[in-house]
């Protein structure tokens, strides 16, 4: 099989597994700025206690590092959106939308072993790893190398037709596929939209201080969040979308997924306030049974929702 046919073969594979998106790109060209501006990131202490991130940094930035005889990169995207923003939550609490259904790690992970053995049918001796979210690569840079979208300021990435409601995977082989054109333009224009709508202030055009973020303060963030910010969480409970819910991107080209494990679970869409309140440790099981909520641990979401409470 030729590179061409294995590259629609992939294509056409990906999208039957429920990938919207598929793009591939060479990993002989060097991400020398994107590595550059992580090590700046890195340096500014962006990262919070997230050290994980910075014991790989390397690999980060350079994928032979982590897989030294990586050839292609095969990008994919998967609509996560299913319509509806927080305020569906009867509650005034919100959680991120990605937290609403089962983990999207499980899900995709799955869907990209699946994508790699229809490459091992036909190319048995080639080398493959499967990358979601927790691999040492720039997922974002790749996706863009891939001419999937691009990152807007928010740091996210951003498609023409989904908006930034995307989960990232990634299949980098030693196979040389003829690559796609990068996503050269940065259609976030002017806008501002999504800086101006953090209630921290943790972002600046393409940067994001962690040590600010809602997201990483009610789930990586351990222990007691930090006077400072304990208190401006603005009902986010786990996670947050504030500069997505304004991207302009979102609000005009999203589209409904089609992966029923990413539907709202009943049980957080109809909690109310004493609900939540009231939430045992049994309850928190059965509730986020599969669910990437567990990340935050029952003590971390208790913290959040105290904190919500004694603003």
């Amino acid at each position: 099989m030729d590179s061409t046919s294995l590259k629609e073969l992939i294509k056409a594979s990906a999208i039957k597994l429920g990938f919207q998106k598929v793009g591939f790109a060479s990993t002989q060209l060097p991400i020398q700025i994107a590595s550059s501006n992580l090590s700046k990131w890195f340096a500014a202490g962006n990262h919070a206690t997230m050290y994980w991130m910075e014991k790989r940094q390397e690999e980060r930035g350079d994928i032979q590092k982590y897989f030294p005889e990586a050839k292609s990169v095969i990008s994919l995207a998967m609509n996560y959106y299913h319509g509806q923003s927080s305020n569906v939550i009867k509650g005034d609490y919100k959680f991120s939308n990605y937290a609403w259904g089962d983990d999207y790690h499980d899900i995709i992970k799955k869907k990209l072993y699946l994508l790699g053995q229809v490459i091992h049918d036909h190319y048995p001796e080639a080398k493959i790893i499967a990358c979601n979210d927790t691999s040492p690569i720039m997922e974002k840079v790749w996706a863009q190398r891939a001419g999937l979208g691009w990152q807007g300021k928010h740091t996210n990435l951003i498609t023409r037709d989904y908006g930034s409601w995307v989960f990232l995977g990634e299949l980098i082989t030693d196979i040389e596929i003829d690559p796609d054109l990068p996503f050269h333009d940065d259609l976030c224009g002017s806008c501002t939209a999504c800086i101006d709508a953090c209630p921290t202030q943790a972002l600046e055009p393409y940067d994001l201080d962690a040590r600010k973020c809602i997201s990483y303060l009610t789930i990586e963030h351990r222990g007691e969040l930090p006077l400072e910010h304990k208190h401006k969480l603005d009902g986010w409970i786990f996670g947050c979308d504030a500069c997505q819910d304004v991207c302009p991107w979102n609000k005009k080209f999203t589209q409904s997924s089609i992966e029923q494990a990413f539907k709202p679970r009943t049980d957080i869409v109809n909690k109310s306030l004493e609900n939540w309140s009231e939430l045992t440790e049994e309850e928190f099981r059965i509730t986020f049974k599969n669910s990437p909520v567990k990340r935050t641990k029952y003590a971390g979401l208790l913290r959040n929702i105290e904190a919500n409470i004694n603003k």
